[in-house]
């Protein structure tokens, strides 16, 4: 406890005022290559480890026959060219989702495309689908022996030559089959809202193309949908009812927001800001509304991994009593600091002591009715 407390008052007090005042992509980079560095060695892991890394058998489950020892993972858009997975246990994350990863390789929207918003606790984010695409990834996860289950998020990638239905299906199509056989889980990513054409597969019609092109790939993995955030609960019904239909074993919930005037949002802060959906406490509210709504009206036909606003053990919980059996963020990470991550974990387990429960898995949805 005592370690914790130290290194929260040094992110908040030392390194994060230093971080704060530098560009936000060139400090993300940064630490990806510092991740690199610590995780290609025994004792750069070992160290970390000893500093960040927590573990208590309450946090353990098996979900879709994949075994994790904690519930919280590192969410898509953090590690988009599988450059992190030997690290990222060290910090505590219990799993990591990779990408998104697109067809093609992509260069992504022009700079500058990360902008911080200390007030609103949230990040804009405009990176539009930068990643070295899915040949490059996939040769980086081929034979790879992995500490933590892998998840890989699938896009379509950002061009115009995607906007065209078929063409993205097609995109989609060929990073689903390229990494379906590497990656522990795959996730579908049809809520970006930083690329060409927009969010075309949130649409029910499109989506049932979308699935039922990817059904014909042949997979032993679970499959995700990552859902847009800023739908209503009859549009996340319309939705549902498509994947019901379709190879599909679970939602993430959610992605970034495109709405400006949340009332989350510091308008004064906001205004000027370049283009790009929000990250962070901005969606903390709608994503848990939707969590809430799902698990109401399916129960457990879709394991629900939540995302969004997630800063401490008391959000995390939350998303789990309303129906999500795996949790994910960066966000958070970003304004808390890396020892956020065993702090959530540690606050878990005190919250089921507290409730009388043996293991993360029986809070899943305890504060809903389920059908």
């Amino acid at each position: 406890m005592f370690l914790t407390k130290t290194q929260h008052w040094i992110y908040t007090h030392v390194t994060k005022p230093v971080l704060f005042r530098l560009d936000p992509e060139d400090v993300h980079d940064a630490f990806t290559w510092l991740g690199e560095i610590a995780g290609a060695t025994a004792i750069g892991r070992m160290g970390l480890s000893a500093l960040y890394r927590y573990r208590n058998p309450m946090l353990e489950q098996t979900v879709l026959g994949i075994q994790f020892s904690n519930p919280i993972g590192l969410s898509a858009g953090f590690d988009k060219n599988a450059a992190l997975m030997d690290v990222i246990p060290s910090v505590g994350f219990g799993f990591e989702e990779v990408g998104s990863v697109t067809g093609e390789p992509c260069g992504g929207n022009a700079k500058p495309r990360l902008w911080r918003l200390p007030k609103s606790r949230g990040i804009v984010v405009n990176y539009g689908l930068k990643n070295d695409g899915c040949e490059a990834v996939r040769r980086r996860l081929e034979g790879g022996k992995f500490e933590i289950p892998i998840g890989v998020s699938v896009a379509k990638t950002n061009s115009p030559a995607t906007v065209e239905m078929e063409a993205g299906i097609a995109d989609y199509a060929k990073a689903f089959r390229a990494l379906q056989d590497v990656a522990d889980y795959l996730t579908v990513n049809i809520s970006c809202p930083n690329a060409y054409g927009g969010e075309p597969f949130a649409n029910p019609e499109r989506l049932d193309h979308l699935l039922a092109r990817l059904d014909e790939i042949p997979t032993s993995k679970p499959v995700f949908i990552k859902l847009p955030v800023d739908i209503s609960t009859d549009e996340l019904d319309s939705l549902v009812a498509v994947m019901s239909r379709h190879r599909v074993h679970g939602v993430v919930i959610s992605n970034l927001t495109k709405k400006r005037d949340r009332q989350e949002i510091d308008q004064a802060e906001i205004r000027g800001m370049g283009r790009g959906g929000i990250s962070g406490k901005p969606t903390y509210e709608a994503s848990n509304r939707l969590i809430a709504h799902l698990f109401r009206t399916t129960g457990r036909q879709f394991v629900i991994i939540g995302s969004g606003g997630v800063f401490s053990a008391e959000d995390a919980y939350e998303k789990i009593r309303l129906g999500a059996s795996l949790v994910q963020l960066i966000t958070g990470m970003v304004f808390e600091g890396p020892h956020l991550i065993g702090e959530i974990n540690r606050g878990l387990v005190r919250l089921l002591k507290r409730d009388g429960l043996l293991n993360v898995s029986d809070a899943v949805g305890t504060d809903i009715k389920s059908p």
